[in-house]
């Protein structure tokens, strides 16, 4: 294993609050509101913000809309504005809203695949590849995410070997980068670095990602353990707003803030400014009616 020598002078923080975080709020959210949580995004110095994701909104009705975000948003050169899209058709609606980084999704647990998705892993991969050429053909990065890799809702344990296996296959298959994501916050620091020593043997370091929810209050813990093993990329979600919901009581993604607070005090880059994530975390809380997440914006905001 790397040594904490070799922790990262600069790290990317992947915002997916307008996607992962909204798409699982009850409440119906205008297109005015998801617009300014991504322009306050952009203005804190975000560079890369996921934005929608062009899904059925029979499926995911929070995410209606994201062509309609993307044609209003101010985007400034530099900053990628992403979105997920599942299939080709999702590409397609993408390619027409004039996005140019999507990003696709697997997992680790057969169980998982099928409630998420409905289809096994090897299924799931198979249909990625028209989606892959189609991207290529239209010169659209694609990104990938691997869920469940340190714990399953359903299967419980996941062999690390399979989690090596499915970041392989998406590596393999076009996408740039690899996000391996904790869908159940049941991982830990040991684990955590456990499992990026052996995804890494088949995927570099610098093109894998953690994505971390903090159920069992880990989601930090295990960000360091990975800045540990020279892990340079991290999703998280303004205001910890987000989860799973094919992840029975699962919390929210880690929240930008508070990873964004840990990485300055180790005196990490990221060009992001934490006052103004702070203000856009408190911002759409409120709009949403619900508390903030954020452990950094609570302490923040109650001491003024």
């Amino acid at each position: 294993m790397t040594t904490t020598s070799e922790i990262p002078r600069r790290v990317r923080l992947v915002e997916v609050g307008p996607r992962d975080g909204l798409q699982n709020e009850k409440q119906p959210i205008s297109v005015a509101d998801k617009v300014r949580l991504v322009d306050d995004l952009t203005a804190a110095g975000v560079r890369y913000i996921e934005v929608g994701s062009f899904v059925s909104p029979k499926w995911v009705p929070q995410m209606a809309g994201s062509a309609d975000v993307f044609a209003q948003i101010k985007q400034n050169p530099g900053v990628t504005y992403a979105a997920l899209t599942p299939n080709l058709k999702g590409l397609e609606a993408a390619i027409e809203a004039g996005v140019s980084e999507v990003a696709v999704f697997g997992a680790a647990s057969e169980a998982f695949s099928q409630k998420n998705i409905n289809c096994s892993i090897d299924e799931s991969l198979a249909r990625f590849a028209p989606l892959m050429s189609a991207a290529r053909e239209n010169g659209i990065q694609v990104r990938g995410y691997v869920s469940c890799v340190l714990g399953c809702p359903y299967e419980g344990d996941i062999d690390p070997a399979r989690v090596a296996h499915v970041a392989h296959e998406l590596f393999a298959m076009g996408c740039y980068e690899v996000s391996l994501g904790d869908t159940i916050g049941t991982g830990t620091p040991g684990k955590t670095r456990q499992l990026f020593d052996l995804v890494s043997r088949t995927v570099p370091r610098d093109k894998l990602a953690g994505h971390f929810h903090d159920t069992y209050g880990q989601a930090m813990a295990n960000i360091y353990a990975s800045l540990q093993e020279g892990i340079c990329t991290f999703d998280s979600s303004v205001a910890g707003l987000g989860g799973c919901p094919y992840a029975k009581g699962a919390s929210g993604n880690v929240a930008s803030e508070d990873v964004l607070y840990m990485l300055n005090g180790l005196g990490i880059e990221t060009g992001i400014d934490l006052d103004s994530l702070i203000a856009a975390g408190q911002r759409i809380s409120d709009v949403l009616g619900r508390p903030n997440g954020s452990r950094v914006s609570r302490a923040r905001l109650s001491a003024q």
